[in-house]
């Protein structure tokens, strides 16, 4: 699954690289960051396509149209690819809105006892990655419009099947393409792009217990257990500014 991510590129790196257009012009955009914590419920930094690329911010958990409430996108924050397609909640959003969920990395946890381990988990390169998601607009019975999305997962590669059984659907340049193009919808076309990233793509470090939380959201988060000192290894936080 994916519960927990980053996001720690530069708004410009990121454009570069993904292409998209937005009218986000300066840091002051984005409530915090850069973002070392991405939790369900809080807002993600997204690229949509309607013939143009656009970077769309939207709330981590997909409510659909039909949902009385918000509660239920807390429970949405994952899809599973192989039935993403029929599923109620995602199947109009399959076909119609689809788009990519921006990351730097994200974690995975494992038991030791009472304790829950964490790994941080990037790509080899340094460079950001695109998740495949899917979106949703629902409109409150009060008035306000709310753009949700989830991110899909699939069956972990033999990288990640240490710590967890699935992994989000990490998507190449050349698919991304395909998952955004809005004349696609066909499911037959679609699906076979939500597969395991290549094991070789990814790499992995323990972290500190202290990205447990969500109130602890500064760069201690991904340090590498071992390179952390040992007076740091509580609980810290960080108020910095999203792409500095």
């Amino acid at each position: 699954m994916c519960g927990r991510f980053t996001l720690t590129s530069s708004l410009e790196d990121l454009q570069g690289r993904f292409g998209f257009f937005s009218e986000f012009t300066d840091s002051e955009s984005f409530e915090h960051g850069p973002r070392y914590n991405i939790a369900p419920t809080q807002t993600v930094l997204t690229v949509t396509n309607d013939g143009q690329r656009h970077g769309e911010l939207m709330r981590w958990g997909l409510v659909p149209f039909w949902a009385k409430d918000l509660k239920i996108g807390a429970r949405m924050i994952n899809a599973v690819g192989k039935t993403a397609s029929t599923k109620p909640a995602f199947r109009a959003a399959f076909k119609e809105r689809r788009c990519l969920v921006l990351a730097n990395g994200f974690y995975e946890w494992r038991k030791e006892g009472n304790r829950k381990l964490a790994s941080y988990i990037h790509p080899k390169s340094g460079e950001p990655m695109a998740f495949a998601g899917l979106w949703e607009t629902w409109k409150s019975p009060e008035g306000p419009v709310v753009q949700s999305c989830t991110i899909i997962t699939t069956e972990a590669n033999p990288f990640i099947q240490p710590l967890h059984n699935r992994m989000p659907v990490i998507l190449s340049e050349e698919t991304q393409a395909l998952w955004l193009d809005p004349l696609t919808e066909d499911p037959s076309v679609l699906k076979p792009l939500l597969i395991p990233a290549a094991e070789e793509l990814l790499t992995s470090h323990p972290v500190a217990e202290a990205v447990n939380s969500v109130r602890n959201q500064g760069p201690e988060c991904i340090v590498p257990l071992l390179d952390r000192p040992e007076d740091q290894a509580g609980d810290a936080s960080s108020d910095g500014r999203l792409f500095p």
